[in-house]
């Protein structure tokens, strides 16, 4: 394994949250905890009845989409030391990609949007929004997974980031106005939409929160049910800041200064944490987290990474430790050849 250079960035007393500064985030380790020779990226994060879980997309084919593609979920019951894998799927004809965790009603779901490919790679040219289709995987005690199931009312949905609140869960998809036939292109042509349920397995339309340029979006809830969310901007424009309160008919949505790519918001305390892909323009591609104060972003570390790279996952360990997972593909094999794998990095609030 190559050695890490990693980039840590600090703040100026001028910035306040509450009267206060963020905090100073020291990054303890970052280790690689996932490879196996196959593409591996997309990863998530969640704590469940005790244990810590880590899914992801693992492909022999490559980033692109490929039947081949299968979705892994690691398990974790000593805080992340060690991870042993407890359920593995694919479904036929279809890429599994993008999974992400939703603990609701005491169940653990995994939702993974799936392209279809047929039983063959099938060219860029090709894919097709309007074929897509949610799945999932679910289990109540994190050793036993149900086979995965059609998400209903997500065809021709590339759904997301899922979150839940009270009785209802909630999960970002997006898709092509009246569902348009026509060449693929996520730019101004997408709409973006807040799915709801009430078992995480039927979905209908609450709202849209994006009529044009829609793409990926994380929802955080508030204890009073107010949601804020960052949203990438399709097209490469910068992302958005987008808050709503129930019942999530009106949306108010400000531009940050950059980009997010595979966007990841979330607490840690009192704070609000923002991470994803950047794009530098002397070092390319780096996943980084940033404290979201108001509306605007704080970087304070950029991970070793490069290339392939985003899709930041988080899960608290203490008030004052976390592990966050990514994907990158900046280290090589022992014959020169990049490789797309899974890390983890142990973050420390400094008093």
């Amino acid at each position: 394994m190559q050695s890490h250079t990693l980039v840590a960035l600090t703040f100026f007393a001028a910035i306040t949250c509450a009267g206060a500064a963020p905090p100073t985030v020291k990054v303890e380790s970052i280790r690689r905890v996932f490879h196996n020779g196959e593409h591996n990226a997309f990863t998530d994060l969640c704590r469940f009845k005790g244990d810590l879980y880590l899914t992801f997309r693992s492909c022999p084919d490559g980033h692109m989409v490929h039947p081949t593609a299968s979705t892994l979920i690691l398990r974790s019951k000593d805080e992340g030391v060690t991870w042993e894998e407890v359920c593995r799927f694919s479904v036929k004809d279809r890429d599994t990609r993008d999974p992400h965790f939703l603990v609701f009603k005491d169940r653990l779901f995994v939702y993974t949007g799936t392209w279809w490919s047929g039983p063959t790679t099938i060219p860029v040219a090709e894919y097709d929004m309007n074929k897509h289709l949610g799945y999932a995987v679910s289990s109540g005690d994190g050793s036993n997974w149900s086979d995965p199931v059609v998400l209903e009312g997500t065809f021709g949905h590339y759904i997301w980031r899922a979150a839940a609140h009270g009785e209802k869960a909630y999960l970002c998809a997006r898709r092509k106005p009246g569902f348009a036939i026509g060449p693929k292109g996520e730019g101004e042509k997408i709409q973006s939409l807040m799915l709801e349920s009430d078992d995480g397995l039927v979905w209908k339309k609450r709202a849209y929160f994006a009529e044009t340029a829609g793409d990926e979006t994380a929802f955080l809830f508030e204890d009073d049910g107010s949601l804020l969310a960052i949203g990438r901007h399709g097209g490469g424009k910068n992302a958005q800041v987008i808050r709503s309160k129930p019942p999530y008919l009106e949306w108010q949505r400000e531009s940050l200064d950059r980009p997010i790519g595979g966007p990841l918001v979330t607490k840690w305390g009192n704070h609000t944490l923002v991470g994803g892909r950047k794009t530098t323009s002397d070092r390319g591609e780096k996943t980084s987290l940033y404290w979201l104060v108001g509306n605007d972003l704080y970087e304070f570390v950029e991970f070793p990474s490069g290339g392939d790279t985003s899709y930041p996952g988080f899960v608290a360990l203490s008030p004052t430790r976390a592990l966050v997972s990514y994907y990158s593909s900046h280290e090589k094999d022992e014959a020169g050849r990049p490789i797309t794998a899974i890390y983890l990095a142990e973050l420390v609030l400094e008093p």
